[in-house]
């Protein structure tokens, strides 16, 4: 018996913070090895704004690597309606993601009561696996 390939897209979620560029920086590195395309999930933008937001020149130079090996980098744009675990999930289920790919923050205890993480949201919801990822300036706290 073998085991499937997978080769849906590698799909991250994208706020323009440390955090936010280390995880889209580990997201290309798999995309590139795995040879599978990115989607970003766009997660700029709070409440009812819908907006596509600037994330274009946090993709730039990722683009051009992408466009060298011939790999696609999609966007996929905010939802207002849903919290950010819940759309990062939503769209990994509808493209049938290979690997999610978020970035981690460090919190307070009374920050993780009063707001949760969407983080461990995404980990225990997904159906695909889960690669965290710290930025710089956490790894050293």
């Amino acid at each position: 018996m073998t085991t499937p390939v997978a080769t849906g897209p590698i799909v991250v979620g994208f706020q323009s913070t440390p955090e936010g560029h280390a995880a889209l920086r580990q997201a290309g590195r798999e995309a590139l090895l795995r040879k599978l395309p990115l989607l970003v999930v766009d997660l700029s933008k709070e409440g009812h704004d819908a907006t596509p937001s600037t994330i274009e020149a946090d993709l730039a130079e990722l683009r051009a690597e992408f466009d060298a090996a011939g790999l696609a980098v999609d966007i996929a744009p905010p939802e207002p309606l849903f919290e950010h675990s819940e759309h990062v999930v939503k769209v990994a289920q509808e493209v049938e993601a290979t690997l999610i790919v978020v970035g981690l923050r460090h919190r307070t205890r009374v920050g993780k009561f009063l707001l949760g993480s969407s983080a461990q949201r995404i980990l225990l919801e997904a159906d695909c696996p889960v690669l965290a990822v710290k930025s710089a300036a956490d790894s050293h706290t």
